[in-house]
């Protein structure tokens, strides 16, 4: 069952369990309530950045925290697209799957790296181990995706059909030659 499966398949569909459910659950709660939910751990930082760096005000607060939001569910979209895509065959061998996992790994690699340097500067430590560890596991996959190849698509040779001799085409007659 799994002789066709590379290790960037597996590898993609490993961080798509582990994205998905936790960057739609931190995505739900901002949406909910966006104040409360942009100070749970998973954004704090980028809520103390956005409140004490560019002091921005409340609703431009909220607003701050819906494109986060909205960030995080594209990824997780994209993850989603790459496991339905995942799961045809011809799909899985060939790659084809692989551009809407490196889409999720680009969106989530920007997102988590704009994190891990918010919380850098707000001194939130425990948000930085967060951040720096989600920013390694999605550039690990986006190196295993670069360095491993899908299989190449087999070459069919096809070769012409025997002509029958009794046609006489066995040597070219031109104009000149009679």
């Amino acid at each position: 069952m799994f002789r066709n499966w590379r290790i960037g398949s597996v590898n993609g569909a490993l961080l798509a369990a582990y994205f998905i459910p936790a960057w739609t659950l931190v995505a739900f709660n901002i949406i909910v309530a966006p104040v409360h939910g942009l100070y749970e751990r998973p954004s704090v930082a980028v809520a103390l950045f956005l409140s004490d760096h560019l002091q921005m005000a409340g609703m431009s607060t909220v607003r701050g925290a819906w494109l986060l939001a909205l960030g995080r569910l594209t990824v997780v979209a994209f993850f989603a697209i790459y496991l339905a895509l995942l799961c045809v065959p011809r799909t899985r061998k060939s790659g084809g799957s692989d551009e809407a996992l490196g889409i999720a790994l680009a969106i989530g690699s920007l997102i988590s790296f704009a994190s891990m340097v918010m919380a850098s500067k707000v001194g939130e430590m425990a948000a930085l181990r967060l951040h720096a560890t989600e920013l390694l596991l999605l550039l690990g996959a986006a190196i295993v995706i670069l360095i491993e190849r899908p299989e190449a698509a087999p070459q069919i040779v096809e070769t012409p059909a025997e002509i029958p001799a009794s046609l006489g085409l066995e040597q070219a007659e031109l104009l000149h030659n009679s």
